[in-house]
Order: structure tokens, then sequence, then C-alpha cells
């Protein structure tokens, strides 16, 4: 059988990301195929997950094809997935046009537990270097994960607490790369090491420094170029001639983009204890990473203002940068129960103590400071018959504090408590009724303005699933889901340097209601493996920043609103082989997805992603597999209220992965090209698209192995 893109949804029977036939994978990380090839997620209690109807997989050699130091950037060739796109050194995944709180980042079903849903300029504390998998859960996966996930999920997968014992002496996994548009050089090593027959050690680390990225063309949009090179003219005319000069050098930037460098480095030691089906462990990790803040040269980031003589004020910005660290525990624990009710029952405990300090120049702006919490636990039903399903508990709780002039959110704590209960019914043979309900508890509370809100929420989701004998599988979801104010949308009250706006709360807002319907198709036509699904999420009292027309501290007033608004999206991707004749495969790889948002009166909403289609080809040989694939993104021209539109722009890019040992694909050798043509391009999504364009022409080396 052909081997499909690495790329897979959830229920695909194809064998997707598989070795090749005759081949040997090592033991620990092909483990997402059941023993019909069907493909699993990490979420339990249910088998056909058609409540996630818009799942995918990442992993393998499509891993190591998209690799990037920031989580957004890795998964934003998936259908219905874009970027955030803020700096290199920051981007966050947005889920059909979904981001911040709408979007909840986990760590092997745990929170982050971080400051990126506060800001687009805070990094995701995750390195994907050492992950094994990503799983991005759309839709109604919210049932799983909380109300903060409505718009889906992306679940990070690694080893810090082993899930079983390496059958050899030890078992190293390493990923080395290099590239040209940034100077890229990183690596990552994670090692599990087996002590006696129950007890196994977990040890991984990685670095990662690039340098400020190559960009086509100038770093500033024509509409901005236009406005510096006026802004020059009139200072000229004012006789302000140096001022006039440093303008002009802004808008004739070109070919790299200042201030965009990253250092990271990582290191976690974990360790467990496995006897039959029970396991006990726990890791302790640490996050670094210091990057650049690329300035908007058109006003910029209004930092490095001092007074001068006289009480003058005097401009010089300063070069911003952000050092970030986080410290993180996590335990995780299965108890096997039996053939009762219950057959196992599964815990996840995660604490993460994390500081962010934005530096202006050598001296510091503003520090953000979280400490947090998450426990899971989860009672997984023993199958009986055609009845399957799980129940769950779960708890956060989350201290934030800014500190500093630009501290726009006042300390606030958030406690949230769960219950949750997901089932699976077999009708018939073909026919299966899948539900999931969750209430929530949630307490958000700032001392400081003496405010302390308090919400209860309920989110349920149905679906109804016709699967063929040929294995194609269609159906239809409904669900309903509810999710409490964040504290930066109770609490905000100042400048967002990183938006460049004047943010201000409202402490009065009302939970956001969201009525959702799903169709999807998925599975196997023929050769050809396919997944398909269109909703639409109608939303009451929904939460968005909406401008004011007025300034403060030179900044425009944005506020945090509710109206009502309505969703639709499109997504989809077909996998066809076009040749298969044993000992060669040409596939045909397709996607593409489409996003209409807007407000009830018709207003578009900001950072929606713009239409776009990826088509790919990919041979494979043995040893070797080469992909060319295009990807084009349409204009963005329905835009919010003081949001600017983009123009279309096409990448094309081509991989050749190579596997040197002969009847093992445990090494893999990719040399790559990104965007071979040095085309311009900025991501409608990005709050910095007009000063921040994509990374121009890339060649890249990587190797990763497993032994």
């Amino acid at each position: 059988m052909a081997m499909a893109p690495a790329t897979a949804f959830a229920q695909d029977t194809a064998t997707a990301g598989q070795p090749a036939d005759g081949q040997i994978e090592d033991d620990l990380h092909n483990r997402r195929l059941n023993a019909n090839g069907e493909i699993v997620v990490s979420a339990v209690g249910i088998t056909q997950l058609d409540i996630l109807a818009g799942s995918a997989i990442l992993e393998s050699t499509d891993l190591q094809r998209n690799l990037d130091g920031q989580l957004g950037t890795v998964l934003e060739k998936l259908p219905g997935v874009s970027s955030s796109g803020f700096a290199p050194g920051a981007s966050r995944p947005i889920l059909r046009g979904f981001s911040g709180e709408r979007v909840k980042v986990l760590i092997n079903g745990i929170g982050a537990i971080d400051a990126s849903n506060t800001s687009d300029d805070h990094a995701v504390s995750i390195d994907p270097l050492n992950v094994e998998r990503i799983e991005v859960l759309r839709g109604p996966a919210v049932i799983l994960y909380g109300s903060q996930a409505i718009g889906g999920a992306v679940n990070v997968i690694d080893k810090r607490i082993p899930q079983r014992i390496p059958q050899e002496a030890f078992h190293l996994d390493t990923v080395l790369t290099a590239d040209t548009a940034s100077n890229l050089l990183q690596g990552g090593a994670s090692l599990d090491v087996p002590i006696g027959e129950n007890f196994v050690v977990h040890v991984n680390g990685s670095y990662r420094d690039s340098g400020d990225i190559d960009v086509p063309g100038f770093t500033a949009s024509p509409d901005l170029r236009a406005d510096l090179l006026a802004d020059a003219l009139e200072e000229e005319g004012e006789g302000e001639l140096e001022e006039a000069e440093e303008l002009r050098e802004a808008a004739n930037q070109s070919g790299r983009l200042p201030n965009s460098a990253v250092e990271t480095w990582t290191g976690n030691v974990g360790f467990a204890f496995i006897q039959g089906g029970s396991r006990i462990g726990a890791s302790f990790g640490v996050y670094d990473t210091l990057y650049g803040v690329p300035g908007n040269p058109d006003g910029g980031h209004h930092h490095g203002e001092e007074e001068g003589e006289g009480g003058e004020e005097e401009e010089g910005e300063e070069v911003v940068t952000i050092d970030l660290r986080q410290y993180r525990a996590e335990m995780a624990g299965t108890v096997a129960l039996g053939g009762g009710f219950f057959s196992e029952l599964r815990t996840r405990v995660g604490y993460s103590d994390y500081t962010h300090t934005e530096f202006e120049g050598d001296e510091v702006g503003t520090v953000f400071e979280v400490q947090g919490f998450e426990a899971r636990a989860e009672l997984i039903q023993t199958p009986r018959d055609n009845w399957r399903g799980s129940w769950g508990l779960q708890y956060t709780y989350r201290d934030f504090e800014a500190i500093g002039e630009e501290a726009f959110v006042q300390p606030n704590r958030t406690d949230q408590f769960a219950v949750f209960g997901l089932q699976e019914f077999d009708l018939t043979n073909n026919i299966q009724l899948e539900g999931a309900l969750r209430f929530e508890q949630t307490d958000v509370s700032s001392d400081t303005l003496a405010v302390d809100r308090n919400f209860d929420t309920v989110s349920g989701a149905v679906s109804l699933a016709y699967e063929t004998e040929g294995g194609l599988r269609f159906g239809i979801t409904g669900s309903r889901a509810e999710r409490a104010p964040a504290a930066e949308e109770l609490f905000a009250d100042g400048p967002h340097i990183a938006t460049q706006t004047f943010e201000i709360g409202d402490v009065n807002l009302d939970t956001e209601k969201a009525w959702g319907i799903e169709a999807f198709l998925r599975g196997n036509i023929g050769p050809a493996s396919v997944n398909f699904a269109v909703f639409h999420n109608s939303f009451d009292d929904f939460i968005f920043l909406s401008g004011t027309g007025l300034e403060e501290d030179d900044l425009p007033v944005f506020e945090f609103r509710q109206e009502d608004a309505e969703y639709f999206g499109i997504e989809g991707q077909i996998t066809v082989p076009l040749i298969d004749s044993g000992p060669f495969t040409l596939l045909a790889d397709l996607r593409g997805d489409y996003i209409q948002a807007e407000l009830s009166d018709g207003t578009p909403l900001p950072r929606i992603p713009a239409l776009n289609f990826l088509g790919a080809l990919e041979a494979q040989t043995g040893p070797f597999d080469a992909r060319i694939e295009t990807q084009w993104f349409d204009s963005q021209t329905d835009v919010a209220p003081f949001e600017t539109a983009t123009d279309s722009f096409t990448l094309v890019n081509a991989s050749l992965a190579w596997r040197p040992l002969k009847g093992r694909s445990n090494v893999t050798v990719m040399v790559q090209a990104d965007n071979i043509f040095d085309a311009e391009g900025r991501r409608h999504t990005s709050f910095t698209k007009e000063f921040v364009p994509n990374i121009g022409r890339n060649f890249k080396v990587s190797v990763r192995t497993s032994f």
C-alpha cells in the first residue's frame, strides 16, 4: 500500500505516516496507529472521535519538514490553521480564525500555563524540537479541554514522562537543523534509559540560535513606505533634516528584518515506574528564550522616550527584546482498575512558574509573571458491547501579574473547576452516536481593582456518523459552547505596545456563547484519502476589540465590547496516489480553507485568514521522498475598521528526504528550499504585517535519527 504524507487526520484508514513496506521504525515513535491501521489521538474515552471532526496529527517526516522554533509556524500549512506571525520568536497557532483565549495550547493534555494568550508578542513556551507529534483538535474539541478552546486546541505530545519501557539498553532521538535565511543552527536530543524491568529515566534538551531573518524587498509595506516618505518630506520642509533622514532609512530598509534574532534553550528530566497497565511518573523542565521584537518604523513601540532638559521629551526608540523563562513540573499516573465499570484512571498535573521580561535597550521595561497549576483526572469506562466513554474532572489556577509602566493588565487570579463526560454508542454496525458535556465554574478576580467575577458555563456536543463498508465516514455535529471572559478582557487598561493600541477592558462583560454545526466527510474513496469539513458558529455576546477613533498616549484606543457574530468556514484535504507501481508512488496532495467572520451588522472581524490553497506532488521511491508544493494566499479585503488589507502571494517549496540505512527509516536526512522565488508575503492574521513580511528564500538541511 502506498504511504500517504505524514500530515494525517483522525480516522484516516490509509497508512499515513507509517514506514514504507519492509522498513523498520523505532519502537517508541510509531504509536498512533492501532492494529487496524487507524489513527488514534491521545484524547481518551472516545474511539472514533467524531466530535473532533477537524482533528489532524503532524509527526515524522512532515514534522521534520515544517520544524520551526514556534508552534504557530510549524502548523500553518494544515487546513484551517494559520499563525499569528508576530515575529520569528513569537508565533501562536490560529485555528479557524480563532486565536488567543479561544485556542487552548497544551503539553500532553495540560495547559502551557504561560502568557502567550495575553499578547501576540509573547512566545508559546513549547519547543517543537523534541516533540513526538502534534495533535490539532478543532471545532467541538472544546468539550475535552475547556471553554477557552472554543476554536480548538493544539496538543503537543512529548516523552518527558515516559509511557513505555525501551526494549534496548537506551533509546536516543536527535534532530539537527541549519538554514541560510536566518543563519539558523539548532539541535535537540531525547534519551530514555531503562533501569531494571519497570523503571525508565528520560532526559531531553535543545538549543536554537538564529540571526535576523532575510526578507524579500522592503520590510515596510507599500502603504507604510508611502506614509514614511511623506513624513520625511514634511520634516525636511520644517528643517528637521536628521529626522527626515531617519524616516527615509526606515522606509528603505530592505533585505533583512532588524531585531528578529532568536536564542532558545530547553532542558527536561523525567521518570516513570511502569507495571502492567499502571504507571506513575514525574518531570521537571526549563524553557528559556531571548528574542527580538521588530519595531514599527511609523511610531515604533513608544519605548525610550525620556525627558530632556527643560522638560522636553526626546525621542530615542530603543531596541526591544524579550527574555522569557519558564520552570515547569508535571506528574502523571495511570491506574488499571480491572474489569469493573471503569477500566482505568488517568491523572495529569502540571505546575508552571513563568517570568517574561521586556527590555528596552539595556533597561527593564515590563515584567510579566505567571504562576499556574492545572490538574486533570479521567475515568475510562470498560467497553461494553456498543457503549464506550469516559468521565473527568479538571482544575485550573492562574496567578498573573504585570509590573512596569506598560503593564496594561492589572494583577489578577483565575480559578476554574470543570466536570466533563464523553460517551459513544454504536446504534448499528454502521451508525454511531457520540455526545459530550462539560460544566465549568470560573472565578476571575483582581484585588487591585476590588473586582471578583464568577461564571457558570455549560458546553455540549452531539455527533451522528455513518460509515460505509469501504471505510468512508460522514456525519454531522451540533454543539453549544460557553466561555467566561478572560482576565485580559475584563481588566485591561493601558498601552498595549505589542499591538500598538491602548486597550480598555470591561469588568461587566458577560459570558460568550456559541451555537455550532459541522458536517464532515473523511476516510477513503477508492485509493484517495479525504478529509473535509464545513462549519458555522453563531455567537451571542462575542467579545472583541473595537476601535474608538480616540487616542491615548499617542496610541489609538480600542475597547473590549460584546456583539453577536457569525463564523463560517470550509476546510479540507485530499491525497490521491496518481501512480502506485510498488517501488514507486506519486501522490497528489491538495489542501485549502476559507473563513468568513463578521459581526451581526456585517462588519468584518479583524485578522481573519485569507482564502488559501496548497497543492503538492510527492514521489516516494523506497529510501527517497521528493516533494514540491505551491501555496497560494488570496488577498484579504474584508477588513475591520482601522485595519489594512493585504495582497495575495504565492510560496513555492521543495524538499528531498533520504533514509540512508537500507531497510530502516529511523535516520532521515532532508534538504529543503522554501520560498524558492523569494516572493514577498504578509499574513493577514499578524498584528505586525505592515513591517514584518514573511521570510525570504531559505535553504535548509536537517538530520533526524532514532535509535
